[in-house]
């Protein structure tokens, strides 16, 4: 299938008449930016911010008209604004009232992302990149799915995504409808990444609005079905994927990823605090290299310091949910597409992760109360 080309994109574009002006998206300026992958287009249209309401019919005859084009499988237009540098006025009680991105950026596109058929979202999130998240977060949903839960695994990290090489999937999903993606199904869960359709060596250079409206297309546009948990591989700090999942998905939760070390404890402090600022409820955190265990001798040597993360979530007041080692056998069957959990079931380090998802899936149930309403991003 050849590829939508961005002028092909623009051209019809140019056929979406603003009512107030008479004039064309295009002509006005509107379109900020498009990004074409594998059939798949992200627009973002720059809008004047008071205006943002009343161009929500605007937004979505832009998507319905490039959703039409032929070769087009899904699109997804996203308004953005520039605020203006003055803080916005304060609501009752003394809390500003505005909810925006950083950067002076604020994004819209529809309000609340809804998913039907999943009973609970968490995101596994780290503040730093290089603890493990990926791997764990993997192994996490292998392991609800291996405790007879029905679990979804969408991977957010749209830089680099760890999904096609740790699941071992190298078709690309298929639309039934010309709408809606079918996840790729492996080792019985239900799974979606960006890497599934773009090649592993192509970088994504894209500016944050692309990030959230390809975030959002993942979640809105596949068809999960019925799942009682998605799985989100979050990308590694607190920037806009964070954002967009908090601001428009009502999360059941989120698991903080760390190492033992001081540093990564900093950094995972920051992602649990930002989640606590945004009410999403931290379900706990996971201590991942925890100690090193030698796969010929067995020694153990806790290379990275030891503890420090179940210190953390003491001080904080969180769950601690298990600490994993640093395990040849953990990064081999990873790196091989034939991850530790459904490789080698029966071994103590599967067993962990089993363990750490019966704890997780303990908490989704006695937390759930319905539907949480989906936040206000308040930057101060």
């Amino acid at each position: 299938m050849a590829e939508i080309s961005e002028s092909a994109v623009r051209k019809v574009l140019e056929t979406i008449i603003d009512p107030a002006t008479g004039r064309s998206v295009a002509a006005l300026g509107m379109v900020g930016g498009i990004a074409t992958r594998g059939g798949h287009v992200a627009i973002t249209l720059d809008v004047d911010p008071s205006r943002g309401p009343a161009l929500e019919p605007l937004r979505q005859a832009c998507e319905q008209a490039v959703r039409a084009m032929p070769g087009v499988l899904s699109a997804t237009a996203v308004m953005t604004s520039e605020r203006p540098a003055q803080p916005p006025p304060p609501a009752p009680g003394g809390r500003h009232g505005h909810s925006h991105a950083p950067g002076g950026k604020t994004t819209g596109g529809g309000g609340r992302i809804e998913v039907p058929g999943v009973k609970h979202i968490i995101a596994v999130a780290s503040g730093k990149g290089g603890v493990g998240k990926s791997t764990t977060a993997v192994n996490l949903a292998l392991g609800l799915a291996a405790n007879g839960i029905s679990t979804g695994l969408l991977d957010a990290d749209i830089y680099g995504p760890s999904m096609p090489r740790m699941l071992d999937v190298k078709e690309k999903p298929e639309s039934i409808d010309g709408k809606q993606l079918k996840p790729i199904e492996r080792y019985g869960i239900k799974t979606m990444s960006i890497g599934y359709i773009v090649a592993e060596d192509t970088p994504m250079i894209w500016r944050g609005p692309m990030v959230s409206s390809a975030l959002e297309q993942m979640l809105r546009d596949v068809q999960w079905g019925d799942l009682d948990v998605l799985v989100v591989d979050m990308p590694p700090g607190t920037g806009d994927a964070q954002l967009t999942l908090a601001q428009r998905v009502a999360l059941a939760g989120a698991v903080i990823v760390s190492t033992p070390q001081d540093i990564a404890l900093v950094d995972a402090r920051k992602g649990l605090n930002m989640f606590r600022k945004v009410a999403v409820p931290v379900l706990g955190i996971v201590e991942n290299m925890s100690y090193f265990l030698c796969p010929k001798c067995g020694e153990r040597a806790e290379i990275f310091g030891h503890g420090g993360a179940h210190e953390e979530a003491d001080k904080l007041g969180v769950p601690f949910l298990g600490e994993i080692p640093l395990h040849l056998d953990i990064r081999t069957t990873s790196d091989s597409g034939h991850p530790i959990v459904v490789s080698k079931p029966e071994s103590a380090h599967a067993q962990v992760y089993k363990n750490i998802a019966g704890r997780v899936w303990k908490q989704l149930s006695a937390n759930q109360r319905g539907p949480r309403a989906a936040p206000r991003i308040v930057v101060q």
